[in-house]
């Protein structure tokens, strides 16, 4: 049976004929559930909410939820989960502050267990969050970027695509794309791992080497380092680097370990 006969299912929400709805589960006001996702037992959904085709949903999860944030009034806002999405056990995500706003989770991102997401935050295709992690409220996520186990970031944190959160790490700064970190959040090295799996080639990974030496190692000050990365002549692959460096930032950019 599609959905079983102890589930809670408000009126307004409209489920796929496909999708699973497992025992105990709690759907209140306008949820959508796509095709085939499949929902474990004893999960909360609170609408507006959306969640895509090809989920899957694991025991105790809550989503879209009212924030954790006293700025909020019980304004209309939004919480949107796209494609195959995995989130496990115990997983909670909470819509947005702000009339209007939105909570995004991209396709093909993978929330372990036990995993926070706040209030109007974005996280891009294949994000992966690893048991424990927390994003405080407006934390962007750069598309296949790695956040370890019991990790803390910051509110208005941005971190870049395919950037590495070190376990146990508190994130109070951005963190560029293609960088990894220590416990204390500092950049130590480039996620060269994850630049090969993606399928950079050498000369990519070369030129990201380079400009992470520039931005650094080399103790240039920020400015310098920019205008020495501008002038170069660089590859399409370290693009997403340098975009991030020139976008407006709340935090601060994060500092290289001592």
């Amino acid at each position: 049976m599609p959905i079983h006969p102890t589930a809670i299912i408000d009126p307004r929400a409209e489920i796929d004929p496909s999708a699973k709805i497992g025992p105990y589960v709690v759907v209140e006001g306008a949820v959508k559930i796509g095709a085939n996702t499949t929902v474990g037992p004893f999960c909360n959904f609170v609408g507006p909410t959306e969640i895509g085709s090809d989920c899957q949903i694991f025991p105790r999860v809550s989503v879209g939820d009212i924030p954790q944030d006293r700025a909020f009034h019980g304004e209309e806002s939004f919480c949107r989960i796209g494609n195959n999405v995995v989130l496990r056990e115990g997983v909670t995500v909470h819509r947005g502050t702000g009339p209007g706003s939105q909570t995004v989770i991209q396709d093909d991102c993978f929330l372990m267990t036990n995993t926070h997401v706040g209030h109007n935050c974005e996280l891009e295709p294949g994000v992966i969050m690893i048991s424990g992690s927390l994003l405080g409220g407006h934390v962007h996520v750069g598309e296949r970027a790695i956040i370890s186990g019991n990790s803390g970031v910051h509110q208005f944190c941005r971190i870049g695509t395919m950037a590495m959160i070190g376990g146990l790490s508190k994130i109070t700064q951005d963190i560029p794309p293609y960088m990894m970190t220590d416990q204390w959040g500092a950049v130590i090295a480039i996620n060269l791992v994850g630049l090969k799996r993606s399928g950079m080639n050498s000369q990519e990974r070369q030129e990201i080497k380079e400009a992470y030496r520039i931005l650094y190692r080399e103790g240039y000050t920020h400015r310098r380092a920019m205008d020495m990365l501008l002038a170069k002549n660089y590859s399409p692959a370290v693009a997403p680097l340098i975009d991030f460096l020139t976008e407006t930032s709340v935090r601060g950019l994060t500092k290289a370990a001592a």
